[in-house]
């Protein structure tokens, strides 16, 4: 066993954990912590690890892959098609301004060739969609309005990268056109255009066809082993195969990962998807930055600091002054502006796929290279700070506080529901449809997958997952739910749900199901102040219903029904304090019963004196008609 690969894993994951809880704590952000654990351990500092960090990105790439994934489960096809101003005209206006601006001072000032200007342009034109979108969910700013247009203009990029990839070689000088291909292996490379667009159609028809017919029945046969692990595994398999694939036919991975998200966004395999990747991409994004951060080459920059200093600043401010014009033509406020220029004003991960394919095409020179990919190395890493410069400097000039989720601004793509059901069996159901029929939306988690299914071919919306899991709660909205109901079948994991939710989101209101008192005392000690016994109600409402059969007025029996669940819930705490000894609890139990027979007897007899409510007889009988009529 190669022991030297145990080793580069302590050095990364040694620097991650030291750094990037420190850079937390110094309001720095996590982006900047590990970009700094990657200066520190990189060949320019420490030197722990070589000059390997190209083979280290490509593979930390694949995070990004998956966060374009785990993006397109939030984001529904009618969303998109709403946003089409945003990513059309936004996103479009930025990329083409920006390339024609920033071609234009290469070709006339710098003296760059037309290619090579147009290249750096094109390329310079993208933005770090893993920067971008990891501060930004970080901070809680991705349901702004500066949120939303970001996203739709990093989706448009990322879009753009294939005709940015088909543009490259045509921009190669003649005698080495087409010697990239070696290195960049597809299918569609040999082929016809005709035939090339139809491989690259099919490749996205596969994706949308089998993600709305085929996974669902995959996942329900892996949901129905009941193993965690294969279902993490087969969430991997099919973001890796999306990957494979769309690499095949020249296509860009992360976008196929997207579309794919989207196809997915309606499963109620989605929470289940979010939460099993979601340790994967932060992983593997976190190793991302690291290896941004040990790429930058210290040595280029002292040998040219100045020239780099004013391409790194250059670059970044042309940016952010073209994405504050644009974020004013569509009449982003002050605040939203500031926030969406400076989130986007570095260049993007893809700018390393991009120059290393022009420089494979022969567009650019080794020297020019390296220097440009110094540039966009540096302008990543100097993106979290401009972002906190912005937060902590600029925002408060202008505005008293960058708007929230709770802002007027509502939560787009992201579903939010105020209320959480978790477990949808014989109560939960009951419940969620009653909360439905009175205009309440609730997420609904069953860990059932055969009950998921059932429910879904009857157009109820239930997601498959269990919800004890913490990162499944957050995927579900916990962070932002009023209330939970815990509807679980079983009554341990109904007292392990409680805990969770009241040490990870005690802000959020509990309503527990009990199956007995046993269970009722339980969850009153843990602190839920609202519980419900299944049973209670409708032994009630029976008893009630037998009175009126025995011939008792409606208002009376009804009262009675109060009287007795208002005694009974009063009771519980005497009874609970009570059960750990068996003669005080009998004792208890004895004088609950009788406390209670008195206390109707006492009503009853209270009514027949009319002192409670200085109605007559008469009076009282009509009430009691008057009911018995409604009801009727």
């Amino acid at each position: 066993m190669d022991h030297s690969f145990f080793v580069q894993a302590l050095i990364y994951l040694g620097s991650a954990v030291l750094l990037v809880p420190l850079s937390k704590k110094l309001g720095l952000g996590s982006v900047l912590g590990y970009l700094l654990a990657g200066i520190l351990i990189g060949p320019s500092v420490l030197g722990w690890i070589g000059n390997d960090g190209a083979d280290i990105m490509h593979f930390a790439e694949f995070g990004v892959v998956m966060m374009l994934f785990l993006i397109g489960l939030e984001v529904e096809p009618q969303l998109l098609w709403r946003w089409r101003t945003a990513i059309l005209g936004l996103g479009g206006l930025q990329v083409l301004l920006t390339t024609l601006i920033i071609g234009f001072i290469a070709h006339m000032i710098v003296g760059l060739s037309f290619n090579q200007s147009l290249s750096i342009g094109l390329i310079f034109a993208m933005s770090s969609t893993a920067i971008v979108l990891q501060t930004m969910t970080e901070n809680n700013w991705m349901q702004t309005v500066a949120g939303r247009n970001a996203f739709s203009v990093l989706l448009f990029q990322d879009i753009a990268v294939i005709p940015i990839l088909a543009l490259l070689p045509l921009l190669s000088p003649d005698e080495a056109a087409g010697s990239a291909a070696q290195n960049h292996v597809t299918i569609t490379q040999h082929l016809e255009p005709w035939a090339r667009t139809l491989v690259v159609l099919g490749a996205v028809g596969a994706i949308v066809i089998g993600g709305k017919y085929l996974t669902r029945p995959i996942f329900q046969m892996v949901a129905s082993t009941n193993l965690r692990e294969l279902f993490s595994a087969t969430a991997l398999l099919l973001v890796v195969a999306i990957t494979v694939l769309m690499s095949l036919v020249g296509l860009s991975p992360a976008l196929g990962a997207f579309l794919a998200g989207v196809v997915l966004a309606n499963s109620e395999y989605r929470h289940e998807l979010e939460s099993d990747i979601e340790p994967f991409k932060g992983l593997l994004l976190g190793l991302f930055f690291i290896a941004v951060g040990a790429s930058i080459d210290f040595e280029l920059i002292a040998q040219r600091p100045g020239l780099i200093a004013i391409l790194v600043l250059g670059v970044m401010l042309i940016k952010l002054g073209i994405l504050a014009f644009l974020s004013r033509m569509f009449r982003m406020r002050v605040d939203q502006f500031l926030l969406f220029a400076f989130a986007l004003a570095q260049v993007g991960e893809f700018a390393f796929v991009l120059f290393s394919f022009a420089k494979d095409q022969h567009i650019f020179s080794t020297e020019l290279f390296n220097l440009l990919m110094v540039v966009v190395a540096a302008s990543m890493a100097l993106s979290p700070i401009f972002m906190l410069v912005m937060e902590k400097v600029l925002m408060p000039l202008v505005v008293k506080k960058i708007p929230h989720r709770n802002g007027p601004e509502a939560d787009a793509f992201e579903e939010s529901n105020p209320v959480i059901i978790a477990g949808y069996g014989r109560f939960g159901s009951v419940t969620g449809r009653f909360l439905k029929a009175n205009g309440i939306n609730t997420t609904v988690l069953d860990a059932n997958s055969d009950r998921v299914e059932s429910l879904r071919k009857i157009g109820i919306k239930v997601y498959y997952g269990d919800a004890l899991r913490i990162d499944l709660l957050k995927a579900a909205g916990a962070d932002r739910a009023k209330l939970i109901i815990v509807a679980l079948d079983d009554s341990a994991q109904v007292l392990q749900l409680v805990n969770t939710v009241k040490k990870h989101f005690p802000n959020m209101h509990i309503i527990a199901r009990a199956h007995g008192l046993d269970d009722t005392y339980e969850l009153m000690d843990a602190g839920v102040l609202h519980v419900f016994r299944e049973t209670i109600d409708t032994s009630l409402r029976a008893g009630t219903e037998a009175l009126k059969i025995m011939g008792v007025r409606a208002y009376t029996a009804q009262r009675a029904h109060d009287l007795f669940l208002q005694h009974d819930e009063k009771s519980l705490k005497k009874m609970a304090a009570a059960r750990h000894d068996k003669k005080k609890y009998i004792n208890a139990m004895r004088n609950r019963i009788e406390e209670l027979e008195t206390l109707i007897q006492n009503d009853i007899h209270e009514r027949s004196i009319h002192t409670h409510t200085g109605k007559d007889m008469s009076e009282i009988r009509k009430e009691d008609e008057e009911t018995v009529e409604e009801e009727d």
